[in-house]
């Protein structure tokens, strides 16, 4: 249970209560609902008489309260000035504040504090990745407000998640305004832009659409577009659509040869040039298709194409901030790493991120990009090691129409969507040797051919890489360039491996717990001091993505609200049993083993199907908990004799 606000305030607060008030509070809510839980539980934790956290506006130095709670009530909008108050100092020195007693007397200037009755005031600034301050977080009481380090500490951690909202909230408004842009190019086309569902039934026309085929909207959506076109029509669109299936990713779209002929509601027939392609979405299939003159069409559609991937980049920036169990963590090496990521971000120097499988440097990237002044644009992420090699040239760098077999239209590349923003490449030490002669190009020059073409492209685009492979070695045995070794190593941020980070392992399992047991809807009893011990003595080569998946297998096999870490982590990091000595000629058990081993994976699937409500395959299903296809898990399971209960 939480502190009741009636005591003396600072005194007797249990801090694992007060965290789980926090967690507990603020979860399920975003916007103004979850700064108003903030505020109201930091007020009830800490038994103060108000609490409010604001928003700053720098060109008028003023606060504006995004929630205050005073005295059991709502205080609506509130804004002030900052001079002459003690939000000035917070605020112009980026730091703590805290006067334990006579505050009105220190600022007499402050015309709220004696309206307040307030006594004492304590306050922390709210902070971007960069420094810069976005807010603060502030309490007030009527009583006198002494020095408590534990009180500040759990203040301190009140802060991180309101600044973290605010992180949030910045990167959902760009959001808004990239989809605002996409929304708007679609209605301004001079193109007409259809798009379809699997079934080619219409689900969305623009403007221009409406005017080719002289038909409102609502006469196109949730008819079979076929009823439009010719028979001849018919039939070439359900080839071609069929046959994208068959593209690779990134490549599933067609000019139609010798376009289409369309047919208009009131009976009138005419040809059109058009293109077709495929993409997917919430694990649906759609179609966009495109009619007009070839080159116009070509040109609408890459700025189409290139605002989508923005905007799906921009998605995933949001969901990186809504995890914020990723960023926890207070052991010295991990400050050194995010101070380090503060002072490059607003630079455009090239960085190498440096670390092994699992310590999060998509993650350092990110943080990297959207405190940058290129945040606006797209953070446009490459995996080197997923490219085949005959194709991440045309990838990097894009390709004309014709440029080798099966390009039958032009293609821009990752550098030229990247432009003006940043790209992140992943895996980079897996880059073959005739691409990074033309990535060094581009670092020292800012320029390349796409592949088929003679012109020379200009792009201006910030390169964060990142690697677990020792660069410096790659290149004394020639297997990397040296002279792209040190063009990418302009900074280096190395991110310490979680054996390092000592009680950080605690902090992000405790959060873990938290996120996966609200999610599967159970309820999981604190660390114990056992779990606790064996969590901090393993080694973890996996890292974050490994403590992730042991928890989350904790939590699938618990049993009465406790993790069952015997089942989730490896045998080597169990407790120490003194075990028999074997006998000098063991008695054959392979029957007895295979047997145990067959009983143990049987029991094992069907607590996954039972957390997942029987469902086999999706992001919710038990193949995805197990690690396994699903079509492997349906074959467990009939040679295991698992059926789903009626």
């Amino acid at each position: 249970m939480a502190p009741e606000a009636t005591g003396f305030p600072f005194y007797g607060v249990d801090e694992d209560a007060a965290l789980r008030r926090i967690l507990e509070g603020t979860a399920t809510e975003t916007g103004e609902r979850f700064f108003q839980a903030l505020v109201k539980n930091l007020s009830l934790v800490l038994g103060t008489e108000g609490a409010w956290v604001t928003e700053y506006i720098e060109e008028s130095q003023r606060l504006r309260a995004l929630a205050f709670w005073l005295g059991g009530q709502w205080v609506h909008g509130y804004e002030y000035d900052i001079a002459g108050s003690p939000c000035e100092h917070v605020i112009k020195d980026s730091r703590m504040v805290h006067v334990p007693e006579n505050v009105v007397a220190l600022y007499p200037t402050d015309p709220d504090l004696a309206k307040f009755q307030a006594v004492s005031y304590l306050g922390v600034p709210l902070l971007d990745v960069d420094g810069a301050v976005l807010g603060h977080l502030a309490v007030i009481d009527t009583r006198s407000m002494p020095e408590e380090p534990r009180c500040q500490a759990i203040f301190q951690i009140f802060a991180a998640r309101a600044a973290a909202e605010h992180q949030r909230l910045s990167a959902e408004m760009k959001l808004r305004e990239r989809e605002e842009k996409v929304s708007r190019l679609l209605d301004s086309a001079m193109d007409a832009i259809i798009e379809l569902d699997e079934g080619l039934n219409v689900t969305m026309v623009n403007p221009a659409a409406e005017k080719l085929f002289r038909c409102a909207a609502d006469q196109f959506t949730g008819h079979d577009f076929g009823r439009f076109l010719s028979a001849a029509g018919r039939g070439k669109l359900a080839h071609l659509t069929e046959s994208l299936k068959a593209r690779p990713e990134g490549q599933q779209y067609l000019w139609i040869p010798d376009g289409l002929n369309v047919v208009s509601p009131d009976g009138d027939t005419f040809p059109a040039e058009a293109t077709v392609s495929r993409f997917e979405m919430q694990r649906r299939t759609f179609y966009t298709l495109i009619l007009r003159n070839v080159n116009d069409l070509l040109e609408a559609q890459e700025k189409i194409r290139s605002l989508t991937i923005e905007a799906v980049f921009l998605k995933e920036e949001i969901e990186a901030l809504r995890s914020f169990d990723q960023f926890i963590g207070q052991s010295a090496p991990i400050l050194r790493t995010l101070r380090d990521v503060a002072e490059v971000a607003k630079t455009d120097a090239t960085v190498l991120i440096l670390g092994e499988t699992g310590t999060g440097k998509e993650l350092i990237a990110r943080a990297i990009h959207e405190s940058s002044r290129r945040s606006d644009k797209a953070l446009v992420k490459v995996n080197c090691a997923a490219i085949p090699p005959t194709l991440i040239e045309s990838e990097f760098f894009g390709h004309e129409k014709g440029a080798f077999t099966g390009a039958t239209a032009k293609r821009e590349g990752r550098f030229s969507l990247a432009d003006g923003g940043t790209i992140f490449l992943d895996e980079v030490g897996e880059l073959p040797l005739e691409v990074q002669a033309k990535l060094l190009r581009v670092l020292q020059e800012g320029e390349f051919e796409p592949l088929g073409s003679s012109k020379t492209r200009k792009v201006d685009v910030r390169v964060l890489a990142a690697t677990n492979h020792d660069l410096r070695q790659a290149a004394l045995k020639r297997t990397f360039r040296e002279d792209l070794y040190y063009r990418l190593n302009v900074f280096p941020i190395e991110l310490p491996p979680l054996r390092d980070r000592g009680d950080d392992v605690i902090l992000l399992a405790s959060a873990l717990v938290e996120k996966f047991a609200r999610r599967m809807g159970r309820a999981i009893a604190p660390l114990s001091p056992e779990s606790i011990r064996r969590l901090k003595t393993y080694d973890w080569p996996g890292n974050v993505r490994e403590l992730q998946n042991v928890i989350e297998r904790a939590i699938i096999t618990s049993r009465d609200g406790r993790l069952n870490l015997d089942r989730a982590l490896p045998e080597a990091s169990k407790p120490d049993r003194t075990e028999p000595a074997a006998p000098l000629n063991p008695a054959p058990d392979n029957i007895l083993t295979d047997q145990a081993l067959r009983e143990m994976e049987r029991n094992n699937i069907i607590r996954a199907l039972e957390a997942c409500g029987w469902k086999v395959a999706g992001d919710d299903g038990a193949a995805r908990l197990l690690g396994v296809n699903s079509s492997t898990l349906n074959s467990r399971m009939k040679s295991l004799g698992i059926e789903r209960p009626r």
